[in-house]
């Protein structure tokens, strides 16, 4: 059995985690910390778990952890996690972090858009957790930067056709939209009920910190820079995101063509739906779930094909995906812990 422990068990991502991993064959949770609930029984925290989960929530402890896990998942707020990571993986466990602490190769990048990194060290070391692209990395790692939802939900469908030709990499547009949880629990006046109920808007347009995210990946694939009009939308559910994405075509490209790309890349990945030509993804049907489902249209006319993802933004968007990768690096079935049937409505 793996030991695996949560720091930052209470947040959404850190409450999905144990969701997913008290269900998981292979691991054992051992630790869960939390700073504000410290001493408490995580089933007060979550009373959905009563009776399920029977951990008690602790004040985090470095020396503790290492004694007592092999894999930790660090699903903390951005600049704690570089602080404390580098002394667990001396302590020889894995980690998996959620925040963007680790998915920069770059230290210049990660400092424009966030602070100095004060573990940069680590960076280049660090695997981007994208499980369907980079999952050779992914199994010889001992440190993950687990993606972000919004480039999770848009990179997964961008990758193949820009590996292919098939998609010019300058010109694309991403238009997504994500569930309030994508802003965590901590309360704030823009995911209060009445701010959010029958409303629909964008946020951050042009300054989004998964931007610079999302082209880094992309300018890697391409072998060149990679710019993106990033427009990210807050619509006034609890889960999930949908990803519109309008990319110039390369070349004149058929429908089979396109599924051809896409059969190579995700043909035998589990988690990956591909509905086709004219297939349009639907939040519901990815709801708890760790599946992307993709669709596409061609629009030749404007020489432009339309893509279209959807995720559960906690699940294929944070702890699911992160528990895809601890399945890679432990060299587990890649669909432990993930296997559970999808709500039909």
């Amino acid at each position: 059995m793996i030991k695996a422990g949560i720091v930052g068990a209470t947040g959404y991502a850190g409450a999905e985690l144990v969701r997913l991993l008290t269900g998981h064959p292979d691991v054992e949770l051992t630790v869960l910390t939390s700073t504000r609930y410290a001493g408490k029984p995580f089933a007060s925290v979550y009373p959905a778990l009563t009776g399920v989960v029977h951990h008690t929530c602790e004040a985090f402890d470095p020396d503790g952890i290492i004694k007592e896990t092999d894999v930790v998942f660090t699903a903390l707020p951005h600049k704690l996690p570089m602080e404390i990571v580098p002394k667990l993986l001396e302590g020889g466990v894995k980690v998996i972090d959620l925040s963007a602490d680790f998915r920069f190769k770059d230290p210049a990048a990660y400092s424009r858009h966030y602070q100095v990194h004060t573990a940069a060290e680590l960076l280049e070391e660090a695997v981007y957790g994208l499980s369907e692209v980079f999952c050779d990395s992914i199994e010889k790692a001992r440190l993950v930067g687990n993606p972000g939802c919004y480039p999770t939900c848009s990179l997964l469908p961008l990758v193949p056709l820009i590996q292919d030709g098939l998609v010019e990499p300058r010109g694309i547009v991403i238009d997504a939209k994500s569930g309030v949880s994508g802003a965590g629990r901590s309360p704030s006046l823009k995911t209060l009920f009445s701010e959010v109920a029958e409303s629909f808007k964008a946020y951050n347009v042009g300054v989004h910190r998964h931007a610079p995210e999302i082209e880094e990946v992309l300018s890697l694939v391409a072998a060149e820079p990679v710019h993106v009009t990033f427009v990210p939308h807050l619509i006034p559910m609890s889960r999930g995101m949908l990803a519109t994405i309008y990319a110039p075509l390369k070349r004149k490209s058929s429908p089979d063509e396109v599924m051809q790309s896409l059969r190579r890349a995700y043909g035998k990945a589990p988690f990956i739906r591909l509905l086709g030509s004219g297939g349009l993804p639907d939040t519901r049907h990815v709801r708890g779930t760790n599946f992307c489902d993709m669709g596409f249209v061609l629009d030749p006319e404007a020489g432009r094909i339309v893509l279209m993802s959807a995720i559960d933004n906690l699940v294929k968007g944070a702890s699911g995906q992160a528990v895809q990768n601890m399945n890679l690096m432990c060299r587990l079935d890649e669909r432990a812990g993930l296997t559970g049937v999808p709500y039909p409505v």
